[in-house]
Parts: structure tokens; sequence; C-alpha cells
């Protein structure tokens, strides 16, 4: 026996590729191990950037003694959940149901068949806290397995049916107008008015939940849906969870004012939020939005960029083994100047009287600021950094390509549209194997792991942003071709969608979770991208596919807004037809109205831009010039308008907002 990750592509895996833990990667060969052998398999399910992972990997998993238990009574399989999430979702649904919460690590404890039977998540190497020592809890698995054998697998067999059974049903409902408005009253319940944000602590950013507000807002007029998005976007960025130095946001705020993060910064998490703060600059021409959203884009691609031009996953939370040590600081270390305007203490807000940057107020002196920014950023580079999680994840790139194309285009910096295509490029030439997505790569090798129904819903919608931005054709008919696999293979006949392909490695159950996480459900990021591709095609196949299954989530939209928000953003889009914007005219005697179209805020609009006859989007066909002027023609709910020359009235029709 031995330890067998050393080959892996996952960092996470390699972290512990020298441990004396003989960790097999999940695949048959270990569960024909634990059958052969006779033992139970202990699955640990964790990601690089996870700081509790770290904890109880140097606790337990790097301990000889614990290591010789775990070996002698167990198969013990380590999986990376950024690279399995298939797995992940299976065994955390476990999880939740026998404890109540979740969270990484997870610990399970399976049968050689794959059926859970005891889970957690962490455990300590001693009894602390009300949990038990992990050394104990893998002597009295082992011993339950010896002398209650039967029971186990017969409890075992029980999660699994129980799981199984909660498959989304169809409801026969659609988010309606009056749905999405009782959504967006229910967020209002529960909005933090003080700070910002939804609930209390830990505090996520509610990326999905504010993409559907704008909308909503958009739609309505409602001003406190509007009034939420900005003062949740401005609290946070001017909270620690922002890196108020070089730009991007922390995984989460562990208090309810946005002051201490998790330190981990998540690739997803930015995608996500740049391009909200780059649509509330869009509702409002706010100044903090503009500037938030490039920043963010502008960390993402001098922090995350991989060589080979994809996006790296996240940064560690941890740097010299002690969480957050990277970003705090006292006031003797920062200066006195630089304490006041970022709210440095004696006290500190952190551990050992050091501090979490803030930027509560804006600074009187902008060149100062911007001064001490370089400084401090200058001094920061000196300490050793975190880590870096470089594997490439399919869908959280197809989030950062939509996210860098669209604030590109629309805050005029070409380099990060630049960078869009490139990381386009690399995920279509590499990821994309026979037709069908692979889920990660590393350093130009691609993984393994099949592609889940989020990857192949963000990496559409990325390339739908694409296509709109650059007038390239192929990003559609990509995206098409992604969205007919969606379509013929993780359909679950019900209207809804499976997570996992029909043609997929079967897990104990199969996968399908309509709510939001930390990232769209695949589901609502598989009907966004339907609802943008029927919109800019015609194709009504692909928009009632999209239809049918936000159909499956309308009876949680208006109570439980929160977990479907992205569902929420997607129905708001079909009740605005969505707009279909098409700007013709040659490159320069268009540039005024191409603005002016780009600007509109009506949710889900989608615009293509180019010459008379211009093969690039079948919007563009048959539509000529106006009295040989640039012309912009819209549709909407299938009726078209006629067409559009003046910016004005462009502004007027398409709802824009800012100048």
């Amino acid at each position: 026996m031995t330890n067998r990750l050393a080959d892996s592509t996952s960092p996470y895996l390699l972290q512990h590729k020298d441990n004396p833990v003989y960790w097999w990667q999940w695949g048959e060969e270990a569960f024909a191990s634990a059958r052969r052998r006779d033992v139970p398999i202990l699955l640990s399910v964790g990601y690089a950037a996870c700081h509790w992972c770290h904890v109880m990997a140097h606790e337990s998993f790097e301990d000889p003694e614990t290591a010789h238990l775990m070996n002698e009574l167990f198969v013990n399989i380590k999986v990376d959940r950024e690279e399995r999430p298939d797995v992940d979702a299976v065994y955390m649904e476990a999880v939740t149901a026998m404890t109540g919460h979740g969270g990484w690590p997870m610990t399970a404890f399976l049968t050689p068949e794959g059926e859970p039977f005891y889970c957690g998540t962490y455990f300590p190497p001693d009894d602390r806290h009300g949990m038990p020592a992990f050394r104990r809890v893998l002597i009295a698995v082992a011993e339950a397995w010896r002398e209650r054998r039967d029971d186990l697998k017969a409890q075992g067999a029980q999660v699994v049916q129980a799981l199984s059974q909660q498959r989304a049903a169809p409801s026969g409902q659609q988010l309606t107008a009056e749905v999405l408005d009782a959504a967006a009253r229910s967020l209002s319940s529960a909005y933090d008015g003080a700070h910002g944000g939804f609930g209390g602590a830990p505090k996520f950013p509610p990326s999905m939940v504010l993409e559907f507000l704008l909308r909503h807002h958009a739609r309505t007029g409602d001003p406190d849906s509007l009034a939420m998005v900005a003062g949740t976007c401005e609290r946070m960025a001017r909270g620690g969870i922002y890196d108020q130095l070089a730009g991007g946001f922390a995984r989460y705020s562990v208090d309810g004012q946005w002051v201490v993060p998790h330190f981990e910064k998540m690739l997803y998490d930015n995608a996500l939020l740049a391009r909200v703060y780059t649509h509330l600059w869009r509702a409002t021409g706010s100044a903090l939005a503009q500037r938030i959203a490039v920043e963010t884009c502008e960390w993402m691609l001098a922090d995350l960029r991989t060589p080979e031009g994809g996006f790296a996953s996240a940064l560690d939370a941890d740097s010299e083994g002690e969480e957050g040590r990277y970003y705090v600081w006292t006031p003797e270390e920062i200066g006195a100047y630089a304490a006041g305007l970022f709210g440095v203490t004696e006290q500190g807000t952190f551990e050992h009287g050091r501090s979490v940057l803030q930027l509560l107020r804006d600074a009187d002196d902008a060149r100062r600021w911007q001064d001490e920014r370089r400084r401090l950023l200058d001094l920061r580079r000196r300490r050793v950094p975190p880590a870096r999680d470089d594997k490439v994840v399919t869908a959280w790139n197809g989030l950062a390509i939509a996210a860098l194309a669209e604030t590109g285009v629309l805050l005029d910096r070409v380099d990060l549209v630049t960078a869009a295509v490139a990381c386009a490029d690399l995920i279509v030439n590499l990821h994309l194997v026979e037709g069908r997505l692979r889920r990660t790569s590393r350093a130009g090798r691609v993984g393994e792991p099949a592609g889940v129904l989020e990857d192949y819903g963000d990496l559409a919608e990325g390339l739908l942003t694409l296509h709109q931005v650059t007038g390239e054709r192929r990003w559609l008919d990509v995206a098409g071709r992604l969205l007919d696999v969606v379509l013929d293979r993780f359909a679950d006949g019900q209207g809804g969608f499976f997570d996992t392909a029909d043609d997929a490695e079967q897990l104990v159950r199969r996968p399908q979770d309509p709510t939001d996480n930390a990232t769209p459900a695949g589901m609502s990021a598989a009907a966004g991208a339907l609802v943008t591709y029927a919109a800019l095609t015609g194709s009504s196949r692909h928009r009632e596919a999209a239809e049918r299954a936000l159909g499956t989530v309308a009876p949680l939209a208006a109570q439980h807004a929160r977990f479907v928000g992205w569902s929420a953003a997607v129905g708001e889009a079909l009740l605005a037809g969505p707009l279909e914007v098409a700007v013709v005219g040659d490159t320069d005697g268009r540039r005024d109205v191409e603005r002016a179209a780009r600007l509109s805020t009506s949710p889900g609009a989608v615009v293509v831009v180019g010459e008379v006859g211009s093969p690039a989007s079948p919007l563009l066909a048959d539509r000529p010039l106006v009295d040989g002027r640039p012309a912009v023609y819209v549709c909407q709910g299938f009726v078209c308008d006629r067409p559009l020359t003046g910016v004005d009235e462009i502004r007027r029709r398409l709802g824009v907002a800012v100048g």
C-alpha cells in the first residue's frame, strides 16, 4: 500500500501526496480494494484554499499514529470538491442529513458500495468543544463495522434511498411577475439595512441575488431593490472583505459587518462580483462601482491568470501557516496617516492587535490615497504570499469570461476583452474533448473528471457574452453545441436537469440541486444560457427548455429567493423578452449608437453589432442601414420595432441610465 496522489492534477490532492496516509484517488480501484480487504471507506473531501482542511491535515493526516490507524482500518480516499463537485454534492447531502450541518473538511465513512453510514466534518486530534477526537472516531467506526455491519449497511441504504427521493418535481408554475415581485419583497424583509447583505454572520457576498435585484429594479423601477444592491455593494467595497490594496474579494466575512474576512480569495466570487459592480455602474453611474469592477478584474489578471491564459481557482487563506497573515497590519507597520485612512487601531480588528484594512470613507486627497496604496502594496509584497490553487475550472472560467468581456466593453478596457478571448480559446481548445467538457486542467494538462451541468451552463454564458462583445460567430456556435449536450444528456424528463450527464460515472445517487450556492446552480446557469441563446438565434426549443426548468424552482422563489437568485434573474430576462438588439453600420459610424445599445439595463438584453450583411449573428440578417445611417433594430416578445437611428431615442427605448 502507498499514497497514490502524486500524479494528480489537483493542487489540493498534491498537498497530501506526502502524508503517511495511504490515500487513493476517487475511482473503482479504491472501492475494489475496500471490497477485497472487507473494510469501510474513509472519504475526506476538501479544497486547496480551505483553512480548516489544512488544520485537520496537519493535526491528523500528517500524524504517523493517526495515519497508521487509517491505513489499517480503512481504504482512504481523498477528493478535491472543486474537481469532483458531483461526489461532493452527493456526500455533502448525506453529511447535512445526518448532522444538520455541512462544510469542509468533509469526513464520511462509506460501505464498499459507496453508501454513507457515518458522517461529519472537521474532527480534532483530541476531544474538544464537544467534538470527539478523530482517532477515537476511527476506532469506534471500525469496531461498529466489525460488530454491527448489517445495521450500518442498512443505515447507509436508507440514507441513499431518502436522498434519492429529493428530486425536483415539475410544479406546473412559472416565474411570473407576481412571483418575482414577491421574491423581491422577501429579500427586503431579510435585508440588513445597517450593513448591507442578508442575514447575520457569517455573511457571504450575495452575487446572484444582487443581479436579480438589479434586473427587478430595471423592470419595475422599485427603489428598494436598487437600494439593497447599492447598499450591499458599497459596504462590501469599503469593508475588510475587499482587498483595499490589490483589489479582489475574500470568500466571506466572519462577522455581519464585512470587517474580518475568511481570507481565501476565489475566482468565482470575483468574476460574479465584477459583473454585479459593472451592472450597478450601468444602472447608476456610481464611480465606486466602476472602480471596484475594474480593480476586481485587474486583480484576476494579476493574481489568478495562468501562463496558458486561463484563471486559477483560488488564493489560500493562510500564509506561513497562519490565516490572514499576508493581509493584516498594526499601526506601527502601516504609519499614522494610513492607519487613520484604513481603520487600523491599537486594539485591532483581527487577532493579536492586527487589523484588516477598511476604507470607510473616501480619502480627502485622492493622489495621496493612491500613493499610500502603492506604498503598502510594495511592503506587502515582501511578505510570503498565500499559495495559489492553479487548477483551471471550466465553470468558473466561464464566469470570468463573461465578467471580463462585459466589463471590458462597457468600461472601455480592451485588455479585459483580450484576456476573455484568450481564456475562451484555452477552455474550448483544451477542455472540450470530442464534444464533451472536462471539469479541470492544470499547467496545460486536461484532467479526467467530466464536466458537470454548471460547466456547460457557465461556459455557454461566457461564450455568448463574448460573442456579443467581439462579434465573432465561433463563440455562438460553440455555445450552441454545449447547450445541445445539456438538452440531450442532462434533462431529467420532468422539465429540470440533473447535475451530471446520463453517461457520467454512476454514484450512489444522481445529484440534482436547483438552488444556488457560492455559484449559480447548474440548472439556473443552464437556463440563463438557454434564454440568451434563444434570444440570439430565435430558437424556441431553447427558450421553452429554460421556461420548463425555471418552473421547477418557482415554488421556492417567492419565499426563499436567497437560494434561487440566479433563477430569479433569468426569470426577469424572460419577462423582459429579453430585448434583442441588432446594431448595423461600419465600425466608425456606428460607435455612438452602439454605445447607447450596450448600456441598456433591460434584463437579459442581447446586443449584437456588425456591418450590413454580416454572417456573425442571425440577428444581423436582413438589417439594412436607414438612409445610409447606422441603425439599431429592437425586438421584444416576438415583435420588432421600427429601426432607430438617433442616440436619444435609442437611450429612451432601451432604458439607458448613464451617459
